[in-house]
């Protein structure tokens, strides 16, 4: 049942503090506020949290929010408090005064959103205290963890459908990476192969920048990127728990606030460094895949693979913590030929059914087919998620197109040394026969005797590893593990070897390392100093607050801040995620910050509509009430309307002395002096 609410668009506004929904946002609020069982996937950092944070605040009853990690629960909670609004969380973490506040608030019905883990489900318990708390909707973030084939799968996920059914309520699933199986088996799930109401608002993260490289000294490649963004909060993701550990130490030594976050630490050492990640500005985690979902940062300013990804759902869903806040954000891929043949090598090791098998190799290659992409990269990226893209401008590729060349020749070489050598050996041994070298493993195998020794002089060693990387990565070829990694050729690339087909490789990638898009600036230099005394300001009040930097305001908003540079509560009303909370709470301090003095002191009813139409109303007819306050001829008896009357008349905006005479402050005696007055004001107002 739908609370009866004047204006959603104003409730967006003096809550969460903007002025209009992103695309796609306003459809989804409206069915899940209506009580429909919803399936939405939008890009991270498309707003997914708002299309059932702002429902639940138009439904009766408390919203109950199925969230992955306690990081990520915490963080939501604190923001939604931040802006005025009844939320808590029930985890592991809490403290016990947290846990009894949340009590309380679900036994005194004030309690809007209550945050759980998946894991909880288990326990019969909360099935009982969920049934009497008057729960009127499920949310399920981070929805494919349903799946029991990806890489974030929760078994506790699947007690969701059979929750939905006891409660007997509607349930909104939102996720960010789920290709069409993946959606399949979350209806199964969670909806009984009901169909919901679904919406698929596309992948494209704009704002995000592209790259990848190959691996030249990636130590020195991860330092070098991390140089060019000296002091922007980021993450580097490792394949390995040591590697987090050697990159953390390089980077500090290069002057870095660096640290490491893998499984094997301890909890407590594991929660430390998610707390000042959350808390400092400018700290770089180096960190295996465990620290994903729990990454709930906005202000995230590049993410690096220091190895390539294990899929390309994972490496979306990895970079997509970068910039959710809509401001730029830089991200690179490092690869090579050993990742992946150490990927390759995952999959035909696990445990996995032959199709599962197939079906990761199939996105694996999906992956490789980015990482040697010959046009635009994000067009690559969102065809394999079935959205249209034309070429963004924001890749590396699309600033510098890569060089190509007809190798179908070089390729019919590479195939015949393998086959020639028994497909027994890799790459190092067959470009070894390839450029004629002359050792002891080739005289003793007699392989320089072969037809194919010495044919592949057209290229040195450094340019024949390009060429069997690029051959691994469109499938021509793969890694046997039964064979110690020795190459086997797959079936696509027969067609090559008979010459009934032709191939075309990328020539940058095999003489020269490719040149990175340059670092784009968060505002012009002349913005730059402010936006720096405006951080400083955040990092302040966050530390007196005891909460991340990024509650108070995101980068986004600063930079807003600092390029429109508002002078008054009402210029600042207007800044994207500046609501009426935070206004209240924070307005003064970063206007005086932008101006240079002390704001000025403001009635908190005129403060409360600031930035809205109804302010300019409130301040026109404050001005008529001043003049009229001793009558016409200014020797009548001293009369006046208070801030609060004043404040109603201009949000409800009776359209006569008869309307007026009923708001509460009003009397036929005030209706006499001012109705007059403050009628026309309204007239004017349209």
């Amino acid at each position: 049942m739908l609370v009866e609410h004047p204006d959603t668009s104003a409730l967006l506004k003096s809550t969460f503090g903007f002025d209009a929904f992103r695309p796609g946002q306003a459809e989804i609020v409206e069915a899940v506020a209506s009580g429909k069982n919803v399936l939405a996937i939008m890009p991270t950092g498309g707003g997914k949290s708002l299309c059932f944070q702002l429902p639940a605040l138009l439904r009766d009853g408390v919203t109950v929010v199925i969230s992955p990690l306690i990081a990520l629960m915490r963080d939501q909670v604190r923001g939604l408090r931040e802006a005025g609004v009844e939320a808590g969380a029930l985890t592991s973490g809490n403290t016990p005064e947290e846990t009894d506040a949340v009590w309380a608030g679900l036994e005194a019905g004030t309690l809007k959103l209550l945050y759980i883990a998946p894991e909880r489900l288990a326990s019969s318990g909360t099935e009982r205290m969920l049934s009497r708390a008057g729960v009127s909707m499920i949310a399920v973030d981070e929805a494919h963890c349903v799946s029991q084939w990806g890489h974030d799968f929760r078994p506790d996920y699947l007690r969701l459908g059979a929750l939905r059914r006891t409660l007997n309520v509607p349930l909104a699933a939102f996720t960010a990476t789920a290709d069409a199986e993946t959606r399949a088996e979350i209806c199964h799930r969670l909806f009984d192969d009901e169909p919901p109401e679904t919406f698929l608002h596309g992948f494209d993260r704009p704002n995000l920048t592209l790259a990848f490289e190959v691996k030249n000294q990636p130590r020195q490649q991860i330092l070098s990127f991390a140089a060019a963004r000296k002091g922007q909060s980021g993450i580097v993701y490792t394949g390995t728990r040591a590697k987090t550990e050697t990159l953390a130490q390089a980077l500090r030594q290069d002057g870095h606030n660096a640290c490491h976050y893998h499984a094997g630490m301890d909890v407590d050492d594991r929660r430390i460094v998610e707390h000042r990640f959350n808390t400092e500005d400018g700290l770089i985690v180096c960190a295996t895949v465990a620290f994903g979902m729990g990454v709930d940062k906005p202000d995230i300013r590049w993410v690096a693979h220091a190895d390539l990804p294990k899929s390309i759902e994972g490496y979306y869903q990895e970079i997509g913590r970068a910039g959710r806040d809509g401001a730029p954000a830089d991200t690179l891929t490092l690869y090579g030929p050993d990742d992946i043949r150490f990927r390759r090598q995952q999959i035909d090791e696990g445990l996995a059914p032959p199709e599962r098998k197939s079906a990761d190799h199939a996105r694996l290659n999906a992956l490789l087919g980015l990482a040697e992409a010959q046009g635009c990269r994000r067009e690559v990226l969102l065809g394999y998620f079935g959205d249209d893209a034309s070429d963004c401008g924001n890749c590396d590729l699309c600033e510098k197109p890569p060089e190509l060349f007809d190798a179908s020749v070089a390729v019919q070489k590479a195939l015949s040394v393998i086959l020639r050598t028994g497909e027994s050996f890799g790459a190092g041994h067959l470009i070894d026969v390839l450029i004629g070298a002359q050792n002891d493993k080739i005289r003793q195998r007699g392989h320089d005797r072969l037809p194919t020794y010495g044919i592949g002089t057209e290229f040195d060693k450094r340019g024949w590893q390009a060429v069997f990387r690029q051959m691994m990565g469109r499938d021509l070829i793969r890694p046997d593990p039964e064979r110690h990694g020795a190459f086997r050729m797959t079936p696509a690339a027969r067609p090559i070897l008979r010459g009934e087909a032709g191939i075309t490789l990328r020539k940058d990638t095999i003489t020269k390392a490719p040149r990175r898009p340059a670092v784009k600036a968060l505002v012009s230099e002349e913005d730059a100093p402010l936006l720096s005394a405006l951080k400083a300001k955040r990092r302040a009040l966050a530390e007196e607050a005891r909460v991340p930097a990024y509650v108070i305001f995101t980068d986004k908003t600063l930079i807003e801040m600092a390029e429109t540079r508002p002078m008054t509560l009402d210029d600042m009303a207007r800044i994207s995620g500046v609501g009426a909370t935070k206004l209240d709470r924070y307005g003064d301090a970063f206007l005086t910050v932008i101006t240079g003095e002390a704001a000025e002191a403001v009635h908190p009813m005129r403060r409360a509509i600031a930035g809205r139409g109804e302010a300019e109303i409130f301040d026109r007819l404050m001005e008529a009430q001043q003049d009229l306050m001793r009558g016409d001829d200014g020797t009548g008896k001293y009369l006046s309307v208070t801030h609060s009357t004043l404040r109603k008349i201009a949000e409800r905006k009776p359209g006569s002395l008869g309307d007026m005479a009923r708001i509460a402050g009003m009397g036929d005696q005030k209706v006499d002096r001012f109705g007059e007055a403050f009628l026309e004001i309204l007239r004017e107002a349209g």
